[in-house]
C-alpha cells in the first residue's frame, strides 16, 4: 500500500481509489484495539487527546447538516471517530482528518480499515496550521479556545457557506448561528459569511440606481442606501453564507432585500408591501478589510514552527 505522505486535504482524495484498490481485508475493530490501545489524555502538539463521544459526534454532524456531497474536514483529529461517523449512514460524505501525533494516525488507519471506509475517509499526519484545507465543506473541531482563535481567520476564508462544527469552545467573538448542550458538551455551529465589507452600486429592474456602503464584522451588517442623493440607514442586516438580508425606510415606506453573493455581485429582490423588483449589485472599488477577519499577533508563533 502506498505510504501516505503529508499532503493538502486536496491532494489526499486524489489518492483514495488507487490506495483503497491495494489494500487488505479490513481488521476487526478489537484488533485495532489491541494493537493501538485508545491512549486517553495522550500528551499531543498543542492539546492532549481527549476524545469526542459517538453522541456528541453524530450532533455536531446533524447540527452541519452533513449529507454525501459533503468534505468533511476534522482539525485535530484523533483516531478518526469523527471522520468515520461522517462517512457513515445517515451522513455518508467523504471525510480526511488532520493529526500530528502519529500513533494516533496509525490507530485511525486501522480504525478506518475495520469500518471498510478506505475508500471515503482518511487521516493524515500533519500539522492544522500548515495544511491546506481549502476543499472543505464542513469543518469540525474540537481543540482549546486559542487554538480556535488562531484558526479562526483561516475559516473565515473558506468558501461562504462552509458549516463549522467546534466542540465545548466557542470562537470568541464570532457568535455561533447555532448552540446546543449535548451530555453536559457544549456544539457551536457557525456558517461561514460572504465578504461584504465595500460600496456596492445596484441597478433595479424599474431603472432604479442605487449605492449600498456595507461595514461587516463577521456575519453583522451596518451602514447605509443612497437613492437620488438621500442617504438612508439600512436595519436587520446581515449575511449567513452567501445569504444576504437588509432593510431600509424611505418615506415612510419599509422595503426589504434579500439576495445572493457570488464573488463581487449581488443578486436579489427588493419588496415593499406587495410589490417586488429584481436587483443587482456590483461591488465597486475593493472589498474593506477588518481585524475581525485577519490572524490575532499572538497566534504567529503557531504558524512559525
Amino acid at each position: 500500500m502506498l505510504r501516505f505522505l503529508r499532503r493538502s486535504v486536496a491532494t489526499a482524495f486524489l489518492l483514495f481509489l488507487a490506495v483503497a484498490a491495494g489494500q487488505a481485508q479490513p481488521r476487526s475493530r478489537d484488533d485495532c484495539e489491541v494493537a493501538y490501545p485508545e491512549p486517553w489524555g495522550h500528551s499531543g502538539k498543542d492539546v492532549p487527546w481527549v476524545p469526542t463521544s459517538e453522541t456528541v459526534a453524530l450532533a455536531m454532524l446533524s447540527m452541519a447538516q452533513v449529507t454525501p456531497r459533503d468534505l468533511v474536514l476534522d482539525l485535530g483529529a484523533g483516531d478518526g471517530r469523527v471522520a468515520i461517523a461522517a462517512a457513515k449512514a445517515p451522513f455518508g460524505a467523504r471525510a480526511v482528518g488532520i493529526e500530528y501525533d502519529p500513533y494516533l494516525v496509525k490507530r485511525a488507519a486501522c480504525l478506518i480499515q475495520a469500518a471498510g471506509l478506505e475508500d471515503r475517509v482518511r487521516v493524515v499526519e500533519g500539522d492544522i496550521f500548515k495544511e491546506d484545507f481549502g476543499a472543505a465543506s464542513v469543518v469540525t473541531l474540537y481543540l482549546l479556545p486559542v487554538l480556535n482563535l488562531c484558526v479562526r481567520h483561516r475559516l473565515l476564508a473558506l468558501e461562504p457557506g462552509t458549516r463549522v462544527v467546534s466542540h465545548q469552545y466557542a470562537m470568541v467573538d464570532w457568535e455561533p448561528d447555532q448552540s446546543v448542550k449535548i451530555l453536559g458538551r457544549d456544539v457551536y455551529l457557525w456558517v461561514v459569511p460572504a465578504r461584504m465589507d465595500g460600496v456596492w452600486e445596484f441597478d433595479d429592474s424599474q431603472g432604479t440606481e442605487f449605492t449600498v456602503d456595507l461595514r461587516q464584522t463577521f456575519g453583522a451588517l451596518a451602514g447605509d442606501i443612497t437613492r437620488s442623493g438621500v442617504r438612508t440607514a439600512i436595519s436587520s442586516a446581515t449575511v449567513r453564507g452567501a445569504e444576504l438580508r437588509f432593510t431600509f425606510d424611505a418615506a415612510r415606506v419599509t422595503t426589504k432585500f434579500w439576495g445572493t453573493v457570488r464573488g463581487d455581485e449581488i443578486t436579489g429582490v427588493l419588496s415593499t408591501g406587495t410589490t417586488a423588483r429584481t436587483a443587482v449589485g456590483r461591488l465597486h472599488g475593493e472589498l474593506r478589510g477588518g481585524p475581525w477577519a485577519e490572524m490575532p499577533p499572538d497566534c504567529g508563533r503557531y504558524y512559525d514552527r
